[in-house]
C-alpha cells in the first residue's frame, strides 16, 4: 500500500512552474527535426516593390498651344497699346527730324512729276503759291511727315507686331521678321509704284485734257500735294493686301479655298477700289491701278496656301516650280533672241521692250 502511494506522488519537475521546460538533452533532440524542416523550406521571397508613380497623361497639342498663349487682362492690353503707340510716334518723330535735313531734295522729288508733265505739255514747270503760309506748311511740315512715315514704317510695323504677338502661338511668333520685312517692304514698294508709274501717267492725262481747248493749268501747292499724298498713300496701303489675306488665314477667318472660290467678287471690289483711288476716269489709268492689285490678291492667296501647308506639316514643291520658271525664262530669252537676230528688233527699257 505504501508503495502505491509513493508511486502516485507528483514528480519534482512536473509542477506548473516546470511546464514548458525540458531537460537539455531532450530539448536538443527536439530541435533537430524543426531545424531540418526549416532548412527544407524555400527561401523567403522579398516583398514586391511599390508601384511606380503614374506619369501624367501627355498633353494634346491644343492644350500645349493654349499654355503658350500669354494671358493679359483688359487693362494690361490697354497699357500695352498705349506703350506701343508712344514708341511708334517716337520713331516717327525721329524720322521726321531726319527728313527735315533733306527737305530740299525731297521737294525736288515731289515736284518732279509735275515738272515732267508740264514740260511735256509745253507749259512752264512751276507751281503756284496762293497763301503766305502754304509753302512752309507743305514743304517743311507735311512733306517731312510723309517721308518720315515711309522711313519709319519698319519700326511702326514692329510695334504693331509686338502688340498682337501675345495672342499668337509660339510657332506663329517666329514669323515676326518675315512679317516686318514683307509689310514694310510692300508699303514702300507701293509708294514707289505710285510715284514712278501711276501718279505720273495720271498727272499727264489730267493736265492735258484741256490743252486743245485753250485751258492753261495753274496748279497750287496745296492741290498738287493733296493729290500726291492721296495717290501715294492709297496705293501703298493697297499693296498691303497680301499681308491682310495672310492674317485672315492666320486667324482662321479665311482659307485659300474660300478666297479662290470667291475671287470674282474680290476682283470686282478691287476694280471699284481702283476707280476710287485713281485720279483719272479713263480705262488706261484704271487698269494701271487695278492690275497690280489683282496680282497682289493672288499673291496673298498663295501666301495663305503656304501657311495652311505649314500648319498641316506639308511642304510646297519649290524645286519643281523653280524648274518650270527657269524653263519659261529660257524660252522667253530664246524668243527675244530670235526677234532681235532675224526680224530686226532691238531691246528698249520700256514697254513693249522690243521695237524695230
Amino acid at each position: 500500500m505504501p508503495d502505491n502511494i509513493d508511486s502516485q506522488e507528483p514528480r519534482p519537475d512536473s509542477g506548473p512552474e516546470y511546464e514548458g521546460r525540458s531537460v537539455p538533452e531532450a530539448a536538443g533532440a527536439a530541435e533537430t527535426p524543426e531545424s531540418s524542416a526549416a532548412e527544407s523550406l524555400p527561401a523567403a521571397v522579398p516583398p514586391p516593390a511599390p508601384p511606380a508613380a503614374a506619369e501624367p497623361p501627355a498633353k494634346s497639342e491644343p492644350e500645349d498651344e493654349e499654355e503658350e498663349l500669354l494671358r493679359m487682362s483688359f487693362l494690361e492690353h490697354l497699357e500695352e497699346l498705349r506703350l506701343r503707340i508712344i514708341r511708334a510716334l517716337m520713331g516717327l518723330g525721329i524720322a521726321f527730324i531726319a527728313c527735315i535735313l533733306f527737305t530740299n531734295r525731297l521737294w525736288d522729288a515731289v515736284r518732279g512729276p509735275a515738272v515732267a508733265a508740264l514740260t511735256q505739255l509745253g507749259y512752264p514747270p512751276e507751281l503756284a503759291q496762293l497763301t503766305p503760309t502754304e509753302a512752309f506748311t507743305i514743304i517743311w511740315v507735311k512733306l517731312p511727315i510723309l517721308a518720315g512715315l515711309f522711313v519709319a514704317s519698319p519700326w511702326i510695323v514692329y510695334q504693331a507686331w509686338a502688340f498682337i504677338s501675345p495672342g499668337l502661338y509660339r510657332r506663329e511668333r517666329r514669323l515676326a521678321l518675315p512679317f516686318i520685312f514683307c509689310t514694310a517692304g510692300l508699303f514702300i514698294l507701293g509708294g514707289l509704284f505710285a510715284y514712278f508709274v501711276a501718279f505720273r501717267f495720271g498727272l499727264v492725262f489730267l493736265l492735258g485734257i484741256g490743252s486743245n481747248l485753250g485751258v492753261r493749268p495753274y496748279i497750287s501747292l496745296t492741290e498738287y500735294f493733296d493729290l500726291f499724298v492721296n495717290v501715294i498713300l492709297g496705293v501703298a496701303l493697297v499693296f498691303e493686301l497680301p499681308v491682310l489675306i495672310f492674317f485672315l488665314t492666320l486667324l482662321r477667318i479665311a482659307s485659300p479655298r474660300f478666297l479662290l472660290r470667291h475671287s470674282r467678287y474680290a476682283i470686282l471690289i478691287i476694280v471699284l477700289l481702283a476707280a476710287i483711288i485713281t485720279p483719272t476716269p479713263d480705262a488706261i489709268n484704271l487698269t494701271i491701278f487695278a492690275a497690280p492689285m489683282i496680282l497682289l490678291y493672288f499673291v496673298g492667296v498663295f501666301a495663305s496656301y503656304l501657311l495652311v501647308l505649314r500648319r498641316e506639316g506639308q511642304q510646297f514643291p519649290w524645286r519643281r516650280i523653280l524648274i518650270v520658271l527657269a524653263a519659261m525664262a529660257v524660252l522667253a530669252a530664246a524668243t527675244a533672241g530670235v526677234f532681235i537676230m532675224r526680224f530686226g528688233y532691238h531691246w528698249v527699257w520700256k514697254w513693249p521692250f522690243l521695237v524695230k
